[in-house]
């Protein structure tokens, strides 16, 4: 799969932004005092669909953020989807984050698995396994393997993964995008070095998740 260009926003939001705009236009024209709160929803539309350009890492063997938002879990655990032991690193996306998902390193993708489920808060851990959720299996050419979950949240009711098994994904593509709040888990080689913290804020396609070692 060639990597895709896309613009500073989202294609996912024109519908929503076209609508608030018209809406915001119409109660303008009838009384401007009015229209002040519909213009204060469009703006946050606008800026809940930026999808800014990100320098993606070209060094080996690195895993960049699938998401932007904030770390809040690194704990070694099973990986469900591949039955191993894994390191786990998850991040949590509130409405003000950039909603759009990155590809974590260049890789194929060996299998994707769609579960329907549950709208809990994704702060939550027990959002992992019971929400609405969209694995894949990616395994790199000198055969790391990574599953990278996308999680829905209490709000976001729509997650969206453009890729399938048997496409290849460069690091930091775009590959998915989820809506209004959500959450997304990598599960890491077990003898990862983890380079984040709990807590840290990071950016999809360019801060360094983790350096995987064989």
């Amino acid at each position: 799969m060639a990597k895709q260009t896309y613009p500073i926003l989202a294609k996912e939001g024109w519908p929503f932004l076209l609508a608030s705009f018209a809406i915001s236009a119409l109660v303008f024209n009838l009384c401007a005092l009015w229209s002040i709160p519909f213009w204060i929803v469009s703006l946050f539309i606008l800026q809940f669909f930026r999808d800014p350009k990100r320098n993606t890492p070209s060094k080996k063997n690195t895993v960049v953020s699938a998401a932007d938002g904030k770390v809040i879990v690194i704990e070694k655990c099973k990986d469900e989807y591949l039955n191993r032991r894994a390191i786990k690193v998850s991040v949590f996306m509130n409405v003000f984050n950039v909603h759009s998902n990155k590809s974590p390193i260049k890789s194929t993708i060996m299998n994707k698995w769609y579960f329907p489920g549950k709208f809990l808060n994704a702060a939550l851990s027990k959002a992992s396994l019971e929400n609405e959720r969209c694995a894949l299996h990616l395994r790199t050419k000198e055969g790391f393997d990574i599953t990278c979950v996308q999680i829905a949240g209490l709000i976001a009711r729509r997650i969206l993964c453009y890729v399938n098994k048997g496409d290849g994904l460069e690091a930091g593509e775009r590959y998915g995008f989820i809506r209004f709040g959500s959450r997304v888990d990598l599960y890491l080689p077990i003898n990862s070095k983890i380079k984040v913290t709990l807590g840290e804020k990071v950016f999809n396609g360019e801060t360094i998740i983790a350096e995987l070692k064989k």
